[in-house]
This record gives C-alpha cells, sequence and structure tokens, in this order.
C-alpha cells in the first residue's frame, strides 16, 4: 500500500508542473518544507501540515481569485485521504487551505492555517521590491525613474514597514525572518535606493 507522501507526490503534487511560475512545482515544494518545519517547531501534526501545504494551490487551474476555495473542494472530495485522516482532521485541513490567502478578510481558524499562509509568503528583499515595481510599471507606464522610486518606498513603507499592513500569524519561521531583513532595507534610505537602481536597469533591460 502507498504511504501518504508517496500518494500525495504522485497525485497532486506531479499536478504543479503545469501551473505558473507563481505556484509551480518549485513554489509548492517550499510552501511544504517550510510548514513541515513550522508543524515541527509547533508541535502539531506534520502529516496535516504536510497536506495543506501540498494541496494549497492546486486549484490554480480553476482561476486563481476562487483558488483557494477549490483547493480546499479538491482535499475534501479526495477518498484517498481518509485512510490517513479523521473527518475532523479533514475539516480543519480543508479549513485552513480556505484560510491561506494573503488578501483573506479574516484571520485563519488554526495552527495549520497559520502555517501555510505564513509558508506561503515570500519576502525576499529583492522579491518584493520587484514585485512592487512590476506592479508600478505595469498600472503607471508613464512614470519615470524618480516618480517609480517614490511610488515605490510609499508602498513598501505602507504594507512591510513596522505598523503596515502585512500581516504574519507566527512569531517564528523564516517569513518572520525574511521581514526583519526586508524592514531593515526600508528603514535604511541608501540601501533601499540601492535595491531600487539595481533593479531598476533590470526592469529597463527586460522591457
Amino acid at each position: 500500500m502507498q504511504s501518504l507522501q508517496q500518494y500525495v507526490e504522485s497525485a497532486i503534487i506531479s499536478r504543479y508542473h503545469t501551473f505558473d511560475n507563481a505556484h509551480n512545482y518549485s513554489h509548492v515544494k517550499a510552501v511544504i518544507d517550510e510548514s513541515v518545519s513550522l508543524a515541527s517547531h509547533y508541535g502539531v501534526n506534520i502529516d496535516m501540515a504536510y497536506v495543506v501545504a501540498a494541496y494549497h494551490d492546486v486549484g490554480i487551474p480553476y482561476g486563481r481569485e476562487l483558488h483557494h476555495i477549490h483547493s480546499a473542494r479538491i482535499l475534501m472530495e479526495d477518498e484517498h485521504l481518509r485512510q490517513w485522516f479523521t473527518s475532523d482532521q479533514l475539516r480543519t485541513m480543508k479549513e485552513a487551505i480556505e484560510d491561506h490567502r494573503a488578501s483573506s478578510d479574516h484571520a485563519p481558524r488554526s495552527i495549520y492555517g497559520c502555517i501555510v499562509a505564513d509558508a506561503d509568503r515570500d519576502l525576499d528583499v529583492n522579491t518584493v521590491i520587484l514585485r512592487a515595481m512590476q506592479y508600478g510599471q505595469s498600472h503607471y507606464p508613464n512614470m519615470n525613474r524618480e516618480q517609480m522610486y517614490v511610488r515605490t518606498c510609499a508602498h513598501l513603507k505602507e504594507k512591510y514597514a513596522e505598523g503596515g499592513y502585512l500581516t504574519l500569524y507566527l512569531s517564528y519561521g523564516k517569513a518572520q525572518r525574511q521581514l526583519q531583513q526586508l524592514r531593515a532595507v526600508i528603514s535604511d534610505e541608501c540601501k533601499l535606493r540601492q535595491h531600487f537602481d539595481s533593479l531598476y536597469e533590470r526592469l529597463i533591460q527586460e522591457k
């Protein structure tokens, strides 16, 4: 008989090879690794955290806006999982997947939702700054370099600085470490400008 991991690897994780770059195989493996690490740290069921992470984006083919709902549905419809989990455990995992989106209007209903939500955040300094710049370039194509810099700084401070609206649910983990590094750059005008200038040149070359 297949183990839980063998089943999930072959039936679920393999699907991510066909998804876009933001939800691809590398992404799901990173979320799984961090979720398992967090589950171990907090002393909760590692198999549940593993499955939540594996299924969290599997609904992407149904559209990004409601992918969390479809991902949760796919988990609940998967009869194979009943070999390893009770109905209550499956319900908790379903809710965790529904709650994982960064734009969710409510806090996760369990530690498993907190784990996958934090594990799903990519707060690498250059990645965050570049995303902000790409958004600006896409929505405000006539902005010059200095206008883009001002807009990027304002967004970073509003969302990621101390008191910003970004929400992390756990006090431990990769996302917290990355956030502290990001805040150190945001609070240092010289470092922030260096990152921006380097990434701006990359944006221009890719145009």
